[in-house]
């Protein structure tokens, strides 16, 4: 009897682990519900602060490696709140104009860190990060260094500088 009890005990302990797992492990996840947090990871990669943009989401702007860039939030609700996405965004005033082939030779090589010209010709550097549900701390710290990596690339391969 005794022993049908232990594993009566186990097996019951077993079938609630699944349920108490998720819970645990979604400790550790961030998402873009907490710009602040966003704003501590920015921090570790240079300057940054928090403010919010025209329609009153929340925005990073910081500097990395001496390039101003911006994060901006989207698919918030009415509030600023509850953001499910963030993009990457930096952009250059440019004399010398940049041609639509160089910008596309730039996507059609590139698997992240989407290019264009803007309506005044200028080139722009977008990169979207899907944070819905959260990720690992670690892997939005590699969103980080990707954008990072791809900026001084872009600078390089596209601006000539």
């Amino acid at each position: 009897m005794d022993k049908l009890i232990i594993k009566s005990a186990i097996l019951s302990a077993c079938m609630l682990l699944p349920s108490i797992m998720p819970t645990a492990y979604a400790a550790d996840l961030i998402s873009a519900d907490d710009p602040d947090a966003l704003l501590n990871i920015a921090r570790g990669f240079g300057s940054a602060r928090l403010t919010t943009d025209s329609t009153g989401d929340p925005k990073i702007s910081g500097r990395m490696d001496g390039t101003k860039y911006g994060i901006y939030f989207y698919g918030c609700d009415s509030n600023g709140e509850k953001c499910d996405e963030i993009k990457f965004g930096t952009a250059w005033s440019m004399d010398e104009r940049i041609s639509l082939k160089t910008i596309n030779e730039w996507n059609r090589t590139k698997k992240f860190g989407v290019a264009y010209l803007d309506n005044d010709g200028d080139p722009n550097l977008d990169m979207a990060v899907n944070l819905d549900y959260g990720v690992t701390i670690q892997n939005l710290e590699d969103s980080f260094s990707y954008w990072g990596t791809i900026v001084p690339i872009f600078k390089e391969q596209v601006l000539g500088q």
